[in-house]
């Protein structure tokens, strides 16, 4: 169990060689046969506090087609524009929640996921070094709220859950946090940072 976390062990976790995740990890055979994966960069942005270090998620808003309502990491499709994934990761952040890219130090990268819905995550882990004013996209985004790193570096917050979806059983990590029910990928991506850091 992680007791204290700073910038320095972060960093140096990410340092460490990891293996990408998958939605399928828990349910191999609902794998499609062959598909094209299209990149995605998504921010896990770590901002500090007087209380601790806090990790900020948002919440989909419910009238987006893909995931509406369920917690995720500020981020998005690689454009043509984006000359990377990172650079699609923070100018995500910005357009999703108002962070400014000059805001964000970039301290390294978690393994790549692949998504059911076709996308290969790539996570980016960001260190916020100035306070910025929220400004929410409201077709993506109906909140934005942060929750202790600790509570989601601790390998024993996480649970593995199910439910049917397309008349299958379908298991999915999950790491709740007050009222917010954080599973599916972004619990997947955030148990793969928990991981690391306890190595």
């Amino acid at each position: 169990m992680v007791t204290r976390i700073d910038r320095l062990k972060i960093e140096r976790a990410l340092s460490l060689d990891g293996r990408p995740s998958s939605d399928f990890d828990l349910n191999p055979k609902a794998r499609p046969k062959a598909v094209v994966l299209k990149p995605a960069g998504v921010l896990l942005p770590i901002v500090e506090r007087d209380y601790g270090l806090q990790l900020i998620l948002t919440k989909r808003s419910s009238t987006i087609k893909h995931h509406p309502g369920q917690i995720a990491f500020p981020g998005g499709r690689v454009d043509p524009t984006d000359a990377t994934h990172i650079a699609a990761a923070l100018r995500e952040a910005d357009e999703e929640i108002g962070l400014p890219p000059e805001n964000v130090d970039v301290l390294g990268e978690l393994p790549s996921h692949e998504t059911i819905s076709n996308y290969t995550m790539h996570p980016v882990v960001g260190w916020v070094t100035q306070n910025f004013t929220p400004r929410l996209e409201a077709a993506e985004v109906s909140e934005m709220f942060e929750v202790p790193l600790l509570h989601v570096l601790d390998i024993s917050n996480y649970t593995i859950q199910s439910r049917i979806w397309r008349r299958q059983v379908r298991k999915f990590y999950t790491v709740p946090y007050g009222p917010y029910y954080i599973w599916g990928a972004t619990a997947r991506v955030l148990r793969s940072f928990a991981q690391k850091v306890s190595l």
